[in-house]
């Protein structure tokens, strides 16, 4: 896993935002240096991106900022394999995000300063359910997770990939693993 402080990157493109992600001008100039830095990552790490040292973030730079940074991630042929987990998000923050994440679609792992890691955004229960099984088991194979949630194999396989897919797990040979700390 790689930390990323965003706000270093604010600081970087925007001198004179004092911490405070506002603005789809900014929110654009700070994705494109947090999109270098994980481009200069190992294919398949995890990004940790950083929140604690930003002060308001608002909807239409969230909207411009995370949502068009996770978006290309979950292409059906994304052009590498990159994960994102968000750490530092204060309850102003998560609201913004949500919102962005709901309206696209999207969800992420989100970490919380109490350690707990969240989904956040748009997933099904059935999602959640078996994001869940795999975090509090730290890693679960297929068969694992289907009789931990009672479901047939055919459809864990699928919901499990789909859950990778869009950048919430990680596929480990033959399991699926969690991007942050077990819940």
């Amino acid at each position: 896993m790689s930390h990323i402080d965003v706000s270093v990157a604010l600081d970087a493109a925007a001198p004179d935002a004092h911490h405070h992600l506002v603005t789809r001008r900014t929110g654009a100039v700070v994705r494109t240096v947090i999109e270098r830095q994980i481009a200069a990552l190992a294919d398949g790490s995890v990004a940790i991106l950083d929140f604690s040292q930003i002060g308001v973030l608002d909807r239409s730079c969230a909207d411009e900022f995370v949502a068009k940074l996770v978006l290309p991630m979950t292409t059906e042929r994304p052009s590498r394999e990159s994960y994102v987990v968000l750490v530092g998000v204060n309850e102003g923050h998560l609201d913004a995000i949500e919102a962005v994440l709901e309206t696209h679609g999207l969800a992420l792992v989100v970490r919380f300063d109490d350690g707990v890691t969240h989904l956040v955004g748009t997933v099904s229960a059935l999602e959640r359910q078996l994001w869940e099984c795999v975090m509090t088991r730290a890693g679960a194979a297929v068969e694992e997770a289907a009789e931990a949630v009672g479901l047939a194999l055919e459809e864990a396989q699928a919901t499990l990939e789909m859950l990778v897919r869009r950048r919430l797990l990680r596929r480990l040979d033959d399991a699926f693993a969690p991007l942050g700390a077990p819940a």
